[in-house]
């Protein structure tokens, strides 16, 4: 299937690109969000009267996520206590809505869908790095302490 793109759509292609993509996909994934459209003459003549427009909306969005990235950043290291046994084993763990959660309370606005564990959840207390997705084009490092609470 023949799509063209609406916006950048990370290992896929950038604004405008006319790309392939298996059929399920663009129909169930990338048009119901509005990130793309069939590549048909109708569609591609709508893009091109339509593309200063998108250029600028993407442009503000981009703008978006790097302010977004300067807030996390001045951040620092950010702690999450949870219960944990006599070794630092946690009861539970700590996840993506729990690391969410912190970084909104700390003053940024950030969904549990950005944050990136690649090795999943944390099941200890200690300090880690945690990856945060918020554009495309924009990434950031997060460090966060995991701490025993009392209780």
């Amino acid at each position: 299937m023949e799509i063209i793109l609406l916006e950048r759509v990370e290992n896929l292609g950038s604004l405008g690109d006319k790309v392939t993509v298996k059929s399920g996909f663009g129909r169930n994934f990338l048009m119901p969000q509005g990130k793309a459209l069939p590549a048909t003459a109708a569609n591609l003549a709508e893009f091109e009267a339509k593309r200063a427009e998108l250029e600028k909306a993407q442009t503000e969005k981009l703008a978006a996520a790097n302010a977004r990235k300067d807030k996390i950043d001045v951040l620092g290291t950010l702690t999450i206590s949870h219960l944990a046994g006599e070794e630092g084993k946690l009861f539970g763990s700590v996840g993506t809505n729990d690391i969410a959660n912190a970084i909104t309370n700390a003053g940024v606005d950030v969904s549990k869908s950005e944050v990136r564990l690649s090795d999943g959840a944390f099941h200890a207390v200690g300090e880690y790095e945690v990856g945060i997705h918020l554009h495309s084009d924009v990434d950031v490092i997060v460090t966060i302490a995991i701490v025993a609470s009392e209780g």
